[in-house]
């Protein structure tokens, strides 16, 4: 069984027992969540949710941790004007393990 949740304008696949990095959230470690914003649920590999069955649906997940992702480097450069600059980004994650889906 697994399912496809969105939140933070991307969409995740989800299944019980498994971690998964998001975007920031503002609660703290230990929280249990109910994400409500369920995409599609999938009991079997052919069989679908759809409908008020999926209207109904939620996924529960704790938050573990937070953190920060590995650094990403951008250069930008002009040819022949001397121009270069160097920025760098990390993005902060949340981590969650989802302890079920109810549909």
């Amino acid at each position: 069984m697994y399912a496809v949740i969105q939140t933070g304008g991307k969409q995740y696949r989800v299944s019980p027992g498994e971690e998964v990095e998001i975007e920031k959230l503002p609660w703290d470690v230990g929280v249990e969540l109910e994400l409500n914003s369920v995409l599609a649920v999938f009991k079997e590999p052919d069989q679908m949710l759809t409908g008020s069955d999926l209207a109904s649906a939620k996924v529960l997940a704790t938050i573990v941790a937070h953190g920060r992702g590995d650094k990403v480097r951008v250069f930008k450069f002009k040819r022949k004007k001397q121009y270069k600059r160097t920025i760098g980004h990390r993005q902060d994650f949340t981590r969650l393990k989802v302890t079920g889906i109810v549909a």
